[in-house]
């Protein structure tokens, strides 16, 4: 796990223990986080705050992929796919969901539908404010899906982009960012060399040293951070430095179980040792490294230095035989890259086909005027109605009236301003229609207890606004009617009944709701 903040949605209420949970994972305690998260998510769900709820879970499912435990992981992220109330939010936040999702399905082999939920990231990303911690975060989450896929160019751009999101040169988060991009060179750099392309490797080498040695001038350092700049120390054959940095840093990290930096750690010391001929010792410290790695594509690095220590300290045709095997796995991997970037440019394409379907159904289905949902959604919301649910009718009293005294203008600014109001209490399942003139319908996922307060809410929120700010003189209420569906009931059936006790309302002085 790299030490970016996770930080991607408001919390709930109970903000502290989600705090909690994330800040174990950022510090790479990821056994402890697990601990926290049971006891955190325990809490929030039988304090009913779900929103922290999930967010707990997130950093569960952070501390999962960070210990290897990928289909646990996995789990968690399509459940946070597939639970509305976190997408349909702010669209960094479900580009962030979609690209922690796209990392473990690639980690897990499961190439074709990572690939599929990068293109979904980059999508989002792509119309996303490109400013701010959510920005910020959703692009080092898509880093690390690319990552993950070798796709090396496009995880370089969104770190940049990362680093982008933040103006001040030395804000907290933008020093996170330049860290884990030079860890990025770093990866590609081992990759570049293994299939012999030095020069490229040497210069995202130096590239990473300067962004460090910047960043420490700075005052600012971290675990990572050092890390990374001894094993660039070892690569370049500065021997000494790299043996201060181990000597200090190690022993403190694998005490601290934080097993990211400490397998940096031990590659650098490894490619020391055996600068200096110290082969067996440089093999223990390569495979201690293989045991911290819990990712294939990490094996494979501590796996080729393994040979290559191999190779000097038994030179030989079996030794050399190994070798030349490792380095034909790592050049056909190379070459997957470019199918992958086909891949990804496909699956880039599919979802922008399916964006354009649901745009145009939605402009099929909206209103012009207001925005919502029109006669044709009403006609598809009414007849899928289930049990559990509850339809909410409403028309504006003497709207008419408003109309010729006022003007249509006025008239027409009164129903935009009715239908923010309905958009802002709709939830992710929920919508707010215009199905003609003054009237609206709000379809509810609650039953009528529930509905009866929204509705309630919602009256008296346009009761008491402040309309003579659109023209002096204007007031504007409400009149409802609200029917729970029952099981097996036809649309037409529930509509009849919102219908006459909407009625009812009108009928008994206007400004009211008719409920059962």
């Amino acid at each position: 796990m790299n030490s970016l903040p996770v930080l991607v949605s408001p919390y709930g209420p109970y903000a502290g223990l989600a705090l909690h949970v994330h800040d174990l994972t950022i510090r790479g305690h990821h056994t402890e986080t697990l601990v926290a998260a049971d006891e955190a998510e325990a809490i929030t769900l039988m304090l009913g705050d779900h929103r922290t709820h999930r967010v707990c879970r997130l950093g569960r499912m952070y501390a999962l992929s960070a210990l290897g435990r990928l289909d646990e992981a996995l789990r968690i992220a399509e459940d946070l796919i597939a639970d509305q109330d976190m997408l349909g939010g702010p669209k960094a936040t479900d580009a962030k969901i979609m690209a922690d999702t796209a990392e473990i399905l690639i980690h897990l082999g499961r190439i074709d539908d990572g690939l599929h939920y990068v293109a979904r990231a980059m999508a989002l990303l792509d119309v996303a404010p490109r400013k701010g911690l959510r920005y910020f975060s959703a692009m080092s989450s898509l880093g690390k899906a690319a990552r993950g896929a070798e796709l090396f160019e496009l995880a370089d751009d969104a770190m940049r982009r990362c680093v982008e999101a933040f103006e001040s040169p030395d804000d907290l988060y933008r020093s996170a960012a330049e860290f884990t991009h030079t860890e990025l060179w770093l990866e590609w750099a081992l990759r570049l060399e293994q299939v012999g392309r030095t020069e490229e490797a040497t210069s995202l080498l130096d590239k990473s040293v300067a962004v460090l040695r910047f960043w420490t001038d700075q005052g600012v350092d971290t675990p990572l951070g050092a890390a990374v700049l001894a094993v660039c120390h070892a690569k370049a054959g500065r021997t000494a430095e790299t043996f201060a940095v181990v000597g200090e840093l190690l022993p403190r990290m694998r005490a601290a179980g934080q097993h990211h930096e400490a397998r940096l750690l031990h590659l650098a010391y490894g490619l020391a040792l055996r600068a200096v001929g110290e082969w067996r010792a440089a093999r223990r410290e390569f495979q201690a490294a293989l045991q911290l790695s819990v990712l294939r594509s990490q094996r494979l690095h501590y796996q080729y230095e393994l040979a290559v220590t191999a190779t000097l300290e038994f030179p030989g045709d079996a030794t050399r035989t190994v070798l030349e095997s490792l380095r034909g796995h790592v050049e056909a991997l190379w070459q997957l890259r470019l199918d992958r970037r086909t891949m990804l440019r496909q699956a880039y394409r599919r979802v922008e086909l399916e964006a354009a379907r649901s745009s145009a159904d939605l402009a099929a289905t909206s209103d012009a005027l207001t925005g919502l949902g029109n006669r044709r959604m009403f006609d598809r919301r009414i007849n899928a109605a289930a049990a559990g649910g509850s339809l909410l009718l409403i028309d504006v009293d003497h709207f008419k009236d408003i109309n010729d005294r006022f003007s249509h203008g006025v008239g027409d600014r009164v129903l935009g301003e009715i239908a923010a109001v309905l958009r802002s209490h709709c939830r992710h399942d929920e919508v707010a229609i215009r199905f003609g003139g003054d009237e609206f319908a709000v379809f509810l996922s609650v039953g009528e207890d529930d509905a009866r307060q929204i509705a309630e809410r919602i009256r008296r929120v346009i009761e008491a606004r402040d309309w003579s700010t659109i023209v002096p003189g204007l007031t504007v209420t409400l009149s409802m009617g609200l029917a729970a569906c029952r099981a097996g009931e036809p649309g037409r059936e529930l509509y009849d009944r919102a219908d006459a006790r909407l009625y009812t309302a009108k009928r008994a002085g206007r400004n009211q709701l008719a409920a059962a």
